[in-house]
Formats: structure tokens, sequence, C-alpha cells
């Protein structure tokens, strides 16, 4: 069995002997599927992650949050347990500035204050991978892509047949969750359908230290599926989507407490993506269309009221792209896109409603102009309804001066459009306009092996017209620009290696320094994140049935959190063939600490699971 976790490791640690659990494979077989297309990651001059189901399933989280948390520049910001609003920042870059998109549906929510995914209710059942992209994707991806893409791919048939997946857990916080999920390629048609369903008791979202008692509870069901034909002319047409349930009970805020019993949210989202790929000619086209809409229905008060609202966003788009190659060494990718978002709001809060309409227009140019060097080269014009007209652009290089050696560079201009809200809602501002950003990647890798190497990137970002919402006496209480540059730096570090036939550890660490111009508000907010977060993952066999995935993390100099330390442990045993039964548990040392200020986390937590592929 081949383990291969990500985790982190202490500078000290990045040893010819050691390499990154991200990078553990053979980089010609690897292949990092892109917006423009799909390209082995040893050609890519982006710094990309790339996570498998078989890496989920090794340590088994629950919340596909705890595992991303583990990988170099990830930081998470999770209001209490599952369903609680979780954030995510990338290089120190908020959740506002993170693209999310599950089978190529963007699903940041359009509906809230900014646009923006919450992660607290995504579990890892049926997802089979995952693509992390750190720095400006702007150029690529359009509005959001500051500090990074997440591309999240659900269940896929991969083989001729029909398979079957299977999995039952319990445990603490009597929490219960099931997935079945069947997969099938027959001939030119294929198909995959995932249906999950979770449920816990959960602990008190308000921190119980704080003396918050009532405990929080989370249920959702969610069906993702996938359809594809394969056209005789060797194109494709295809279907893939989600729909999603959730009911989440959270805790009332300003200030965050108990304070009145059964403040719940139930959440519903769906999602849809259809797309036709053509080879016509010279030229590869694709043409796609999605849809995705979010309605929440918030019950609940804070400590100026009540609080019962209605939020709903949804988001239409269309996309065009041409793939040709127009030399033997060089690639042209270019298409159009365009997205209708709209948001509304009705209840405590007072109405509102805003819609946008953004058209974009990209080009790329992927160039090798000797062995061992690619160069890509992306340029996109975004017109919005709003604020008019945007370019965005980014160029990354590959160079491998040999087989052990890949240097990769980046540097990238992004932006984050206005959300609906801060123009539109009720403290908005349509005066708004883009907040814009430069980065720029450098970094190295070494092989040592086929399984073993070391990785380092240094990173820089600036961003401006920052959109605050100062408090300001005698001053209208509205979103405004903030005057000023944001600067966020610093280094990751990865590394791992096999530690004789059974064993292999795992880590990284990421260093982050930021700096704030002077904000009206006085408010840091788009600073909370750790200086320091590192973590050492152990994977292997314990017997020839029995194996072990060990994790630890250490987070600390945050800004007005405190440090912590905590580890996780999972246990597999091989009952019979495709047959697995395991124990994970979570925070072995009982670790007290918070992710969000006055929000509660896991006490030790153990559960037991039973999964099967038949």
């Amino acid at each position: 069995m081949k383990h291969h976790v990500t985790a982190a490791l202490l500078p000290a640690l990045l040893l010819p002997a050691v390499a990154s659990a991200q990078t553990v494979f053979d980089l010609d077989e690897i292949v990092f599927s892109g917006a423009f297309g799909e390209t082995t990651l040893e050609e890519t001059g982006a710094t990309v992650s790339v996570v498998t189901r078989e890496e989920l399933q090794a340590t088994g989280e629950t919340r596909l949050v705890d595992y991303l948390a583990r990988l170099p520049g990830v930081d998470v910001r999770a209001r209490g347990p599952i369903g609680g609003l979780t954030s995510i920042t990338i290089r120190g870059a908020g959740q506002n500035y993170v693209r999310v998109l599950v089978d190529g549906i963007d699903v940041s929510d359009v509906s809230g204050p900014q646009v923006a995914f919450d992660f607290g209710s995504l579990t890892t059942a049926d997802i089979s991978r995952i693509e992390l992209l750190r720095g400006g994707q702007s150029a690529v991806y359009g509005s959001e892509a500051i500090g990074g893409v997440i591309n999240i791919t659900t269940l896929r048939a991969e083989e001729e047949g029909v398979t079957q997946t299977l999995s039952l857990e319990a445990g603490s916080y009597d929490t219960l969750r099931g997935s079945y999920g069947v997969a099938a390629r027959i001939g030119a048609f294929d198909y995959a359908f995932t249906l999950s369903r979770t449920q816990t008791e959960g602990f008190s979202a308000a921190d119980e230290n704080q003396g918050n008692t009532e405990a929080d509870g989370f249920e959702s069901t969610r069906l993702s599926f996938s359809l594809g034909h394969d056209l005789a002319n060797g194109g494709r047409v295809g279907l893939n989507g989600f729909v999603e349930e959730a009911r989440i009970e959270f805790d009332e805020q300003f200030p965050v407490g108990d304070g009145s019993p059964d403040e719940v949210s139930y959440n519903d989202s769906v999602g849809l993506r259809a797309y036709l790929e053509l080879p016509t000619g010279p030229i590869d086209s694709t043409f796609a269309a999605t849809w995705y809409e979010i309605e929440r229905d918030v019950r609940g008060s804070t400590g100026f009221g009540g609080a019962n609202n209605v939020y709903m966003g949804e988001r239409v788009g269309l996309s065009y792209l041409g793939v040709a190659q127009v030399a033997p060494t060089t690639e042209l990718r270019f298409g159009l896109d365009a997205t209708r978002e709209t948001f509304s709001q009705a209840g405590d809060f007072g109405p509102a409603r805003g819609e946008s309409e953004i058209f974009g227009l990209f080009g790329e140019v992927a160039w090798s102009p000797a062995p061992g060097i690619d160069v890509a080269a992306t340029l996109r014009h975004d017109d919005h309804s709003q604020f008019g007209g945007l370019t965005s652009g980014r160029i990354a290089m590959s160079w491998r001066p040999s087989d052990d050696w890949i240097v990769r560079a980046s540097a990238a201009q992004s932006y984050r459009a206005p959300s609906l809200y801060e123009l539109y809602g009720p403290f908005g501002n349509a005066a708004l306009q883009p907040e814009e950003s430069r980065s720029v990647d450098l970094g190295v890798e070494r092989r040592f092996g086929p399984d073993a190497f070391a990785r380092a990137t240094l990173f820089y970002n600036e961003t401006t017209n920052l959109i605050d919402l100062p408090f300001i006496p005698g001053s209208p209480y509205v979103y405004r620009q903030v005057a000023g540059t944001v600067i966020r730096r610093g280094v990751e570090l990865e590394a791992g290696a096999p530690i004789g036939a059974a064993w292999r550890i795992d880590g990284s660490y990421t260093y982050t320094d930021g700096r704030n111009p002077p904000l009206d508000s006085g408010n840091a907010w788009n600073l909370e994140f750790p200086e320091h977060d590192a973590s050492l993952t152990l994977t292997g066999d314990l017997t020839d049935r029995l194996s072990l995935a060990l994790s630890v993390q250490s987070v600390w100099d945050r800004p007005t959190l405190g440090d912590y330390t905590i580890a996780h442990a999972t246990f597999t045993y091989a009952l019979a063939e495709e047959v697995e039964a395991y124990l994970r548990i979570e925070n072995l040392t009982d670790e007290e600490y918070q992710l969000f200020r006055n929000y509660g986390t896991s006490d030790r937590a153990v559960y037991i699971g039973l999964r099967s592929r038949f």
C-alpha cells in the first residue's frame, strides 16, 4: 500500500533525505488540469499542490478543511464545529481572495458580504482530487483569485465496468456519516453518482471554555453526479453537478455566546455544468454553461436584536475555450466567458438586491523554447457592468536544468471586484472600484530519486484599493476604499522521503509576514494569519494489514490568538481485499485552542468507520 500524506516540517528538516507529500509522484504521470487544459506538474511554472482520494482516505478527516489546513500556505478560520462558518487564507490572503471550483462550477457565495466559499459544510465524501494553485490567478480565473484557486473534482469513472464504494462512520458528538458511490464506464458512456449524509450533535460553536454549553448540531445530505459520452469524432459531451441541503446550528454574535438557543441556518445549494468538447480541425474547442444557486435561511439574533434573514445568490456563466498547436513548440489558448451574478436579501436587516454582468476575453501562449524550459504568458480583459474594464496578466516559467532540479517563477497582476453586497447591500457603496494586486513567486525543487525531494518557494503579494467597512464618527457607515498597500510575503518549505520500505515522513513549513496601511477603523482583519505554520506526518504499515497515519501541526505567532499544537492519528485495518476498517482519533492531546476568536474547537474525539470498494 502506498502512503503519502501532506504535512509540514520545520525548515531545519529540509535535508536531501526528505521530500514533500504533495510531490511524491512520478512527475511525468501526474497531470495538472488547469482552466486552459492539462499539463504535467513539472512543466507548469505555477505553485501547485495536488491531493488524491487515497491521501484523503489515509487520514480520514470528515471536513475537507481539516486536511487543507496542513497544506503549505493554508490557514483555517473555523467558527465552531462542522457546519460553522469556515474560511481559509492562502499565503495570508483571506477568503474573499480565494476562488473555489467544484467540477468546474464556481461555488463562491454571491449572497454573502464578500464573494467567498464557506468550507464549514464541505466533507470529503465525494472528493476524488484537489488542486491548489497559490498566487495571483486572475488572468486565468478572473475576480477573487488574488490568493489562489482551489479546484475540486468529485468521483469519476476511471476504468471499464462498474465500481461501487460504500463508507459508514460513527463517533464522538453522536456523529453518524455514510456515503455510497457508483462509477461506471461502458463503452463510450460513463457516469458517476455519490450520495452522502452527515449528522452530528456537535459541540458549542461559542467556546465552551468561556461558559457556553449549548451544543450546535449539523446535518446535511449531498448528491453529486457526472455524465459523459465520448463522441465518434474524438469529442465529448457531458453534464455534472450537485445538490446539497444542510441544517446548521450556530451561536449568537455581537457578542459571541449561547445567548438565545436554536440559532439555525437552512442552506440549500445546487450547481450544474454542461460542456461540449470538439476537435474542430486545427483548433480543439470547449463550450460550457454553468449555473450555481444558493439560498440561506438564517434564523437567529444578535446583541442588537433579531437577525432573521433570507439570502439568495445566483451565478450563470457561458464560456468558450480554443486550443491550437500553432508550431511544434508553441500552443495558443484563447477564449471568452460571460457571467451574470445576482443577490437578494430579505428580513430583519431590510431588503437589498443587486446584479452585475462580467464579460471576459483571454489568451495564453505556451512556449517551449528549448528542452527543459516551458513558458506561459496569459492576458485577460474583463468588462464589468458596474466599474468598466480591467486587464490582468500572468507569466510563468518552469526550467529543468537536469532531471533532478526544477526552477519555477511567476509574476501576476490580479484583482477582486467589489461584491454585490458591498455595492448594493445595506452598507453598500456603488462608487467602489476593484482591489488590485501584484504577486511574484520564485521556487526551486530538488528530487532525490522517485519518492523524495525538497522544495522552497518565496512569495510576495501586494494589494491596493482595499475595501473595508470602517467606523468613522460622523461619517456614513458604508464600505469604502482604504489608501495604501497591503503586503503579504513569506516562504514555503516542503520536504518528505521514505523511511525504509514501509514508512514515510512528510512535511512543510510556511512563514508569512504582513504589512498594513493605516486603516480608518483600526481593524487589522486582513492580517489575521499566523507567522509560522508547521506540520509533520508519519505514514506506514505496522503489519501486513494494519497501517498508521500520524500528523502533528503547530501554529504560532498569531495576531489575536494563542499558539497551538494538535495531533491526529488514524489506524486502518484491511479486513479483506478492498474492505477496510479504521479508527481515527482527533486532537490526541486534548489541546484547548481557537481558530477564530471566541469560537471553540473539538476536544479529543474518536471515530470508527468501515469502507469498501466493490
